[in-house]
């Protein structure tokens, strides 16, 4: 599905993605929560909430830093680096909206894009708020290195905290032209309601996943398979309609 620019104002289109587990499963991300409720065997209860966190933080920051190391391991795929080209080639607007915390869009060649629900390669100061690049363990209690105090913990958004620049996304659906969902299983909100929320803008919604999502019925089309084989696809299209 190429854009088209439906409030006429704008030329070329303007096109919002949403990015989620699927597009980094190819590069051996295991997706965020498997069919039993689980995410890589601890109950997303334990590890993702500020609850679980304050419970038993050792465990919390065992679980992240054994994921930081991995995706420092893993590289971008085939969708990855493809995003990266329309990043780099469409005239247009264009925001990549993803609910990964691995670097994995930016390693492929991204520029515009927002992480959602925050980054693993990054600590969060709880005391003071700022925010630091992180690439080593945090579960051995390193000082802020802005305030000095012991306070860190993973820069990732749990369940029961807001999401990041929420205002910026939603400014940006309600100018879309294009919605492409890419690798997302249509169950977490807020980003659920994303394709609703560019539908009442009068975008063209795609949606590209493995299999159909809890909102598939919203979307104008589904095309359904592999990111690393679909990404690239649509991009190829998207820029070869641009140039026709």
């Amino acid at each position: 599905m190429p854009p088209s620019n439906n409030h006429g104002a704008r030329d070329p289109a303007a096109i919002v993605i949403l990015t989620g587990a699927g597009v980094s499963a190819e590069s051996g991300i295991d997706t965020f929560r498997a069919a039993d409720g689980l995410w890589e065997q601890h109950r997303i209860e334990d590890v993702a909430t500020p609850e679980g966190f304050r419970r038993d933080p050792a465990l919390v920051h065992r679980f992240y830093d054994a994921r930081r190391v991995a995706v420092q391991r893993a590289e971008p795929n085939a969708a990855h680096r493809a995003l990266a080209r329309l990043d780099a080639e469409w005239r247009g607007d264009l925001l990549i909206v993803t609910q990964n915390v691995d670097d994995l869009h930016e390693r492929g060649g991204a520029k515009r894009l927002l992480h959602m629900h925050g980054e693993l390669l990054s600590a969060l100061c709880a005391a003071c708020g700022e925010r630091h690049r992180w690439t080593g363990p945090l579960g051995d209690g390193p000082a802020c290195p802005a305030c000095s105090r012991a306070a860190l913990r993973p820069d990732v958004v749990w369940f029961g905290e807001m999401p990041y620049p929420m205002e910026r996304i939603y400014r940006a659906l309600q100018r879309c032209d294009l919605f492409v969902s890419i690798g997302t299983s249509g169950a977490v909100y807020p980003a659920a309601g994303f394709v609703a929320e560019a539908r009442a803008s009068g975008a063209r919604t795609l949606e590209l996943n493995l299999e159909e999502s809890e909102g598939s019925a919203l979307f104008d089309e589904t095309r359904l398979g592999r990111a690393g084989e679909l990404v690239p696809a649509w991009v190829e299209e998207v820029l070869g309609a641009e140039e026709g």
